[in-house]
């Protein structure tokens, strides 16, 4: 595989986190890693929720109508199809293997609901920040269909490429505010590398078995359900599966900028979160 210049280093995962059970929207079950007690953020990325279950009681009731301002919000589909409807118009649905990538801007208001009644609903939510000159920016959504995402085979490893580049492929997602490399990566049992860019915030997370992780002479096990921080020095890591492993790989350049959160408001002052409330309560937020 190529090195494509990165340079590689010793080290490997500096921090193991457990993701925790919660619920949002209107009661869906889900479990939360990034922006919980344990991870509050992980710069740029806001937060990171694993939804996954065939019982329809802790999926039907979907996410109503909801407001966002300042940042991105990323759904992607393993399993079932979500319907997404906003204030300006678009909707749609995200199938399995889909992607939607969205851009709130100064403001959007929209809802994703289930798009069955039974069966595995299964996937993700990564929210990622926008910088203070893009915070206000028009909003867009980037709906892919599964078959645009590119599926490269890496030894014992079979990777879709949904955003940035993995051995020279570009995923279909296009974003120039923050531009970070998001993975869904199917292990065999044996070894498979993977690269990590120097100065970038990343991590692995498993969702089905185990994976050990190692750089060197050390190495770090990850069991299902576990999200490894990977160091931002740069490093060329070896994925090892004793049997068939998934996890996603994600990546991204940190923002370092003042983060002040209201719920789904994400500014960089305080004074810029009470405008958005303002503007939801009197409707000029998606305007």
């Amino acid at each position: 595989m190529e090195n494509n210049g990165l340079t590689s280093t010793t080290k490997q995962v500096t921090k193991v986190v457990q993701g925790i059970s919660t619920s949002d929207g209107a009661g869906v079950s889900l479990t939360r890693i990034i922006g919980q007690p344990d991870l509050p953020r992980l710069d740029p990325f806001l937060m990171l929720d694993f939804f996954g279950s065939d019982n329809p009681g802790e999926y039907i009731a979907g996410f109503p109508s909801h407001p966002h301002r300042g940042f991105q919000t990323v759904t992607y589909m393993l399993a079932g199809k979500m319907r997404h409807k906003d204030s300006v118009g678009n909707e749609g649905v995200i199938d399995a293997g889909g992607i939607q990538w969205m851009n709130a801007g100064r403001g959007i208001i929209h809802e994703e609901m289930p798009e069955q009644e039974e069966g595995l609903l299964q996937g993700f939510q990564l929210w990622v920040n926008l910088p203070a000159n893009e915070k206000m920016s028009a909003p867009n959504y980037q709906d892919i269909q599964p078959d645009l995402v590119p599926l490269v085979n890496a030894g014992n490893a079979s990777v879709k490429v949904l955003a940035g580049e993995f051995d020279g492929v570009q995923g279909p997602v296009k974003t120039t505010a923050v531009a970070p490399t998001f993975l869904d990566i199917n292990l065999c049992k044996g070894t498979t590398d993977i690269e990590v860019k120097s100065g970038e915030s990343a991590f692995i997370y498993v969702y089905d078995g185990h994976v050990s992780v190692e750089s060197g002479e050390q190495g770090t096990r990850l069991k299902q359900g576990s999200l490894g921080i990977l160091s931002i020095t740069g490093s060329r890591l070896s994925l090892i599966a004793d049997d068939n492993a998934k996890l996603i790989f994600v990546s991204g350049k940190p923002i370092n900028e003042p983060v002040v959160q209201y719920g789904p408001f994400v500014m960089n002052s305080q004074q810029e979160i009470v405008q958005a409330f303002n503007d939801y309560q009197n409707g000029t937020l998606a305007k």
